[in-house]
């Protein structure tokens, strides 16, 4: 893989999708998100666009792809992510070609000796996580972009966990032929991710950023749904409902500057009709419904259908608005 390569894939060809697999990731729910993007980015009018939550990024290269977007601030508290778009925007030939040794090695072994390669790479992994420098760009960067997208490729159902240590101890998955290296992919998301500047933070950074003519899109850590469901094993921070309440707080600030916001979460109304945590919380913007799948679980029975909400700061045209 050359870096002249890259040229042949131009803005106008099918779109970058996530090269992770992340718990909440928003491919599925694309086409109705795009009914709620604000007119002004449709109009060309939006020349900066923020997201504060990154996670899979589906949100991000389906804006980038379709819209003229001069700027981007993408940020996560998720270390190992963020790790992981910088390899992507900085060194994607580097990360092609090691991902492919990863993966002609993968297919030359038998099942158990694959489940013995996925074990060693991971424990490497953990290994090596107590002495890695996060904040200094380097050449290491690229070999533990490549272990995060073999493991997440790899293991039981896509999953990013961490235990208390931060370690990651997801098991091995059970797969024929997994496609560890999607290289025409990681080249489309490189190109798009040129334009952004990427972050290991915090939400509130995008108050200090915020420019004119702004899009912000919220995607934080689904308030769970029930007593046994919760994503903040993907991240050493908590996220609960302070957390929630202080998001809102930002959203509020971040309306009187102007910009336009999206925001998506769980909808607690799946499971008690009578919890308007949210309603109450953005009472005074536009709160939608719509149904989404469940992804990433344990059980295939229970990724069904439920509710989700879209609150926005701006009326979207023909938009059903649940109050």
């Amino acid at each position: 893989m050359t870096k002249g390569n890259i040229l042949n894939h131009e803005k106008n060809d099918p779109k970058a999708r996530p090269f992770l697999k992340w718990a909440g990731g928003k491919g599925q729910l694309l086409e109705k998100f795009a009914g709620y993007y604000p007119e002004e980015l449709k109009e060309g009018k939006i020349n900066h666009y923020y997201e504060p939550f990154v996670g899979g990024g589906a949100v991000f290269f389906d804006v980038a792809a379709r819209f003229d977007i001069k700027t981007a601030l993408l940020c996560d508290v998720n270390e190992e992510l963020i790790l992981t778009y910088r390899v992507v925007q900085k060194d994607v030939f580097k990360l092609v070609n090691l991902l492919e040794s990863y993966q002609k090695k993968y297919d030359k072994l038998d099942e158990p000796k694959q489940s013995e390669f996925y074990y060693e790479v991971r424990h490497d992994f953990n290994q090596q996580k107590t002495t890695f420098n996060f904040d200094r760009y380097s050449e290491c960067w690229v070999k533990r972009a490549t272990q995060i997208i073999f493991l997440n490729r790899t293991c039981f159902n896509g999953l990013f966990r961490l235990n208390s240590s931060g370690g990651f101890n997801v098991p091995a998955g059970k797969y024929k032929n997994p496609k560890i290296v999607h290289t025409e992919n990681l080249l489309k998301a490189s190109q798009l991710l040129q334009s952004a500047e990427i972050k290991n933070t915090g939400f509130q950074t995008v108050e200090s950023e915020i420019k004119i003519n702004s899009f912000v899109y919220f995607d934080p850590p689904y308030r769970p749904i029930s007593k046994t469901s919760s994503f903040t094993s993907y991240s050493k921070h908590p996220f609960a409902d302070t957390q929630q309440t202080e998001l809102a707080a930002l959203f509020q600030r971040l309306d009187k500057l102007g910009a336009k916001l999206m925001l998506s979460n769980s909808d607690p109304k799946n499971t008690d009709p009578e919890d308007n945590f949210f309603d109450e919380m953005y009472k005074n913007y536009h709160i939608a419904r719509i149904p989404a799948k469940r992804m990433i679980n344990s059980n295939a029975a229970k990724r069904h259908a439920i509710n989700e909400i879209i609150v926005t700061n701006y009326r979207v045209q023909n938009q059903e608005i649940d109050l």
